[in-house]
């Protein structure tokens, strides 16, 4: 009877009534924490999904990244290679292109090893060049590699002429400065005119080198006078420290005539 029992204005049920106000606080802290947790479950799983799309993005950029690097890298190396191909039509030479496989253990990296040696037809004191300019010259060989001294050794040395082979006066011989990166271009004339900025070409005196061959640019000169030679740095024409690819000359200078020892006025032929 408790349970059928109605109101006399409503005709609702009393129990129904009244069960309803005693958990009304209930439902209603539970439905907030239902919509929190529903909340926090949405939350997390949206969290999780843009930590696996941020990711595969992150991988993405990496993979762009690498791939153009590498289309970077090959770029340059087609570079280099065609400066190479070049080669033979610049200096009239056969040559033969090799790669570097290592460098000395010093600070400045004065020589190198390349992948090819006496097998390939090269011996000592060819010249090394790339399409830039004269890297140096081959000091050592096995029949697969070669050691290479670069033009910035302090032993090295080569003929050298500021400006237009056979139209400049200033003609020296250069040699390295090791810990500056640079050459240095002696026993030029204070008479002769010399200007930041300036090409330099070997002279093919020295008897390693041809002639016409880049070996840098003028990039520092303190004037001489006329008793005193000027002193004329020069910054190599090829990326010494950047060497990859190179290219050895099959060059064999011309052999020098022998000097006549004989004293004048002498009969060479006794009888």
């Amino acid at each position: 009877m408790a349970v059928d029992a109605r109101d006399a204005e409503t005709k609702q049920r009393l129990f129904r009534v009244w069960a309803q106000a005693l958990f009304a606080p209930v439902q209603t802290i539970s439905s907030r924490a239902g919509g929190a947790g529903s909340g926090l479950i949405n939350r997390v799983i949206n969290f999780n999904s843009a930590a696996q799309e941020n990711e595969r993005l992150q991988q993405r950029l990496t993979e762009v990244e690498l791939q153009l690097k590498n289309n970077q890298q090959a770029a340059a190396e087609n570079d280099r290679l065609r400066g190479l191909l070049n080669l033979r039509e610049k200096t009239g030479f056969e040559f033969v292109p090799a790669r570097v496989i290592a460098r000395d253990s010093s600070v400045w990296f004065n020589t190198v090893t390349i992948n090819r040696g006496s097998s390939s037809g090269i011996t000592l004191n060819m010249p090394v060049v790339t399409g830039g300019g004269i890297v140096g010259r081959v000091i050592a060989l096995s029949p697969w590699t070669a050691q290479v001294m670069l033009l910035t050794d302090e032993k090295a040395a080569a003929g050298a002429v500021v400006g237009q082979l056979g139209e400049s006066g200033a003609v020296g011989s250069i040699r390295g400065r090791g810990e500056l990166g640079l050459v240095e271009m002696r026993y030029v004339s204070g008479l002769q005119q010399v200007n930041i900025g300036e090409y330099v070409l070997t002279t093919g005196q020295d008897g390693i080198y041809p002639p016409g061959l880049s070996v840098g640019q003028v990039v520092e000169v303190k004037p001489g006078t006329t008793a005193q030679a000027q002193q004329i740095l020069i910054r190599p024409a090829a990326a010494l420290d950047q060497l990859e690819e190179v290219a050895v000359l099959l060059y064999y200078p011309p052999e020098r005539p022998v000097p006549d020892q004989t004293l004048p006025n002498v009969d060479k032929k006794r009888k």
